[in-house]
């Protein structure tokens, strides 16, 4: 009973911090601003939408591939379908709760392929850490290729109002020292209370997860086809880019833009989406911001936004609903 009012708990709180990104940036909105918004989505051409959503099973038949070529290194060969099913359950999970998607896809492998659960949750770590690891390796190349347009954008939307408000360019210095005698406190702290630290739960779960993905990287290197595990973890990338690109064409507004602007909202939207669970509220907020260094109106930006969030998440939907069907389905007229 307890652990279910925690999940609902957690739901609710999800949605609640979506909702509030949501009323925030409505908040902000003329009356003519909002019917733009409506008129973006009634013009929109969904067709783009849909080859969008088409890109995004592409990009998970690709994960499932890839996790197969981990589990293989465990000793099991589970088929290909009952992986990709095992997959989108999972996300399908996790729209309900941050990380039950982990959970509930090895539990699915346990199922149906027999692979031990520990090990396949194993699996799993690794492929979080490498898809980590692509997307920082993403993230500091936007950055590097783009940074004048960025700085700008900071410089007008953050520096600029922080400046006028706390007089924000005389006192930098005095908030870095501040900031690291704070830094130096706490690791002043840690030093002196570390023997007594290391006997929490907390301090022994995050030191058990730092070990976990270190041991999980590390057995990459025991992979079979370690091209083809390179060239897929990529590959899952470029199709999520594609996702974004493709949505561009639903807008005359938007159909412009190019490769840049796609790899800027791949970027900072997938940081909305590990921030809230599922990018819900914030996603389309995010977008709207990055395409103001695109001189993109935010309206516009807004309502792509949303339009590419929606694509998301039909996809989890629609495929997660029908891989919880075909599953038990498939499996029993093969064992038959």
């Amino acid at each position: 009973m307890k652990k279910n009012i925690i999940s609902l708990l957690k739901i609710i709180f999800f949605l609640a911090i979506g909702v509030f990104f949501i009323w925030i940036f409505l908040s902000k909105l003329t009356p003519d601003q909002k019917t733009e918004i409506w008129q973006s989505f009634v013009y929109a051409d969904y067709t783009w939408v849909i080859f969008s959503i088409i890109i995004g099973i592409c990009s998970h038949i690709v994960r499932a591939l890839r996790w197969n070529i981990l589990i293989e290194t465990l000793g099991y060969k589970p088929k290909i379908s009952n992986t990709f099913f095992a997959v989108m359950i999972g996300y399908l999970a996790n729209m309900a709760l941050p990380r039950l998607g982990e959970v509930t896809r090895c539990g699915v492998l346990a199922k149906y392929e027999k692979v031990p659960f520990n090990k396949s949750f194993g699996t799993v770590i690794v492929e979080r850490s490498v898809d980590m690891v692509v997307f920082f390796a993403l993230f500091f190349l936007n950055l590097i290729i783009f940074f004048d347009k960025i700085n700008l954008y900071v410089q007008e939307k953050v520096y600029g109002p922080l400046g006028k408000k706390f007089d924000f360019g005389e006192k930098i210095l005095m908030y870095l020292l501040i900031f690291l005698l704070v830094l130096g406190l706490f690791a002043g702290l840690f030093f002196l209370l570390r023997k007594k630290l290391r006997k929490l739960s907390l301090y022994q779960k995050i030191a058990d997860l730092l070990v976990g993905l270190w041991h999980g990287l590390w057995s990459v290197s025991k992979i079979k086809k370690p091209w083809t595990f390179v060239f897929q973890s990529i590959l899952i990338w470029v199709l999520y880019y594609l996702m974004v690109y493709l949505c561009f064409f639903s807008l005359p507004e938007t159909a412009h833009l190019g490769w840049d602007a796609a790899l800027s909202l791949l970027i900072f939207g997938s940081i909305g989406i590990m921030v809230v669970q599922g990018g819900i509220g914030i996603y389309p907020v995010i977008i709207a911001e990055t395409l103001v260094i695109y001189q993109v109106a935010s309206t516009t930006g807004y309502a792509l936004g949303w339009l590419i969030w929606t694509a998301q998440t039909l996809m989890i939907l629609i495929a997660g609903v029908l891989s919880l069907i075909l599953l038990p389905v498939l499996n029993k007229l093969k064992n038959a």
